[in-house]
């Protein structure tokens, strides 16, 4: 079942001996917008239906000024503010409360980096300088044609073809991030596993520099992979629980032969570390040590220690709350404009993929059904889905817009 339908029988569970009270802890975070959009009416409807009460909790500021009528701000333990919900979406009056809503990106506007909470809190401002990209880039990662079937059992003898993705084509310029949203289901991860060949592709071709990666084998392939990286949406599986943040680090470089010795690697690892937002006293710490957010900065040094050019990000911030999702997408922006990376981020945010975007590509059931520059795209939508998708984001974010200007 899709990520929407568990959430539904989850709710059927919790609803099965007819409770008073439904606590819902983050019970849309991982979900796209469209269906997202469908679990908080099934909810506000069986709240009416069941004269329910609904404690919601999410870290999702768009959800909650949609879905609540009062809302409680925590930090630490502690309530920092309570209030009708129109009063803290258009009039916050606690610090915190107002950083929170300014450091999510925004659907309306247009900032070269986001506010962080500690920043906003002590009153300075996020830069609004960006780095120019230069408009004659080489194209470094070119797909064309590109598919992906899975086959299985149907009957004695026979099998069934699901194509996941068909016939996709895209451009990726260096230094440039290219957005791919969709629905769950709609293709967007499988074409980013089987760019990396992480699934073996059905057809098509995928160049670096020229080079076709799919016809690649051996020693040409070991090379070529190390010039191309993913981060994957879960940092706490994706790092060895078994591995030191050293062991993790230094591993990668081991295999391809990167750095005279231990010592040197060692070196590397802890650079890259501060590069990243941490420092060296981690590299004998284990991941369960770490925050979400941290895990994700130590996965990006684990790309970064390679020195690739082009990282796949696969919902890399959709599981952390607003506040660490920033400094996570500022870094992303600063490490782009230090080392020239490409970057392909997967999403279901549109607002994430507009703050760091420079082209959108729209899937659904495995098709590209739209795409454009970022601002063309998103401001005046040619496809009736992608106007579907935009017009699943939560209303909240138009709220949280007008409180973060004010």
């Amino acid at each position: 079942m899709s990520g929407g339908q568990q959430q539904r029988v989850m709710i059927a569970i919790a609803l099965a001996c007819k409770p008073k009270l439904l606590i819902a802890d983050e019970p849309t975070t991982a979900l796209d917008v469209t269906i997202q959009r469908q679990v908080m009416e099934l909810m506000a409807k069986l709240k009416e239906s069941h004269k329910m009460s609904l404690l919601f909790i999410s870290h999702d500021l768009g959800v909650v000024g949609e879905i609540s009528d009062h809302v409680v701000v925590m930090r630490h333990g502690e309530i920092r503010e309570k209030a009708p919900v129109a009063e803290i979406f258009n009039a916050p009056k606690d610090g915190y409360t107002k950083a929170l809503l300014a450091c999510r990106p925004s659907l309306t506007e247009n900032p070269a980096r986001l506010m962080v909470i500690d920043d906003h809190i002590a009153g300075r401002a996020a830069s609004n300088e960006a780095k120019a990209k230069d408009p004659n880039a080489p194209v470094i990662l070119e797909a064309r044609g590109l598919k992906k079937s899975f086959f299985f059992k149907e009957g004695l003898f026979g099998k069934k073809e699901f194509k996941a993705v068909k016939d996709v084509n895209f451009k990726l310029r260096k230094g440039y991030t290219l957005g791919v949203v969709g629905e769950s289901g709609s293709g967007k991860t499988t074409m980013g596993l089987t760019l990396l060949r992480l699934h073996e592709p059905s057809g098509g071709e995928v160049l670096f520099e020229g080079q076709d990666l799919l016809k690649m084998s051996g020693n040409d392939w070991q090379k070529m992979r190390r010039r191309i990286q993913v981060v994957f949406q879960n940092p706490y599986a994706s790092l060895n629980p078994r591995f030191t943040i050293g062991q993790t680090l230094v591993e990668p470089m081991e295999i391809h032969g990167i750095g005279r010795d231990t010592a040197d690697r060692m070196a590397r690892a802890s650079a890259l570390l501060v590069k990243v937002g941490l420092d060296d006293s981690v590299l004998n710490k284990y991941p369960h040590e770490f925050s979400g957010g941290q895990r994700q900065r130590i996965a990006i040094a684990r790309c970064l220690t390679l020195n690739p050019e082009v990282l796949v990000l696969d919902e890399a911030v959709s599981a952390l709350d607003v506040s660490v999702q920033a400094q996570v997408l500022n870094l992303l922006k600063d490490l782009q404009d230090e080392f020239g990376l490409s970057y392909i981020f997967i999403s279901h945010d549109l607002a994430v993929v507009k703050f760091i975007s420079d082209e959108v590509l729209v899937m659904q059931n495995g098709d590209v059904v739209e795409q454009a520059e970022t601002q063309s795209l998103l401001a005046a939508p040619k496809q009736d889905y992608t106007r579907r998708l935009l017009g699943a984001v939560p209303r909240g974010y138009q709220a949280q817009a007008s409180a973060a200007a004010a």
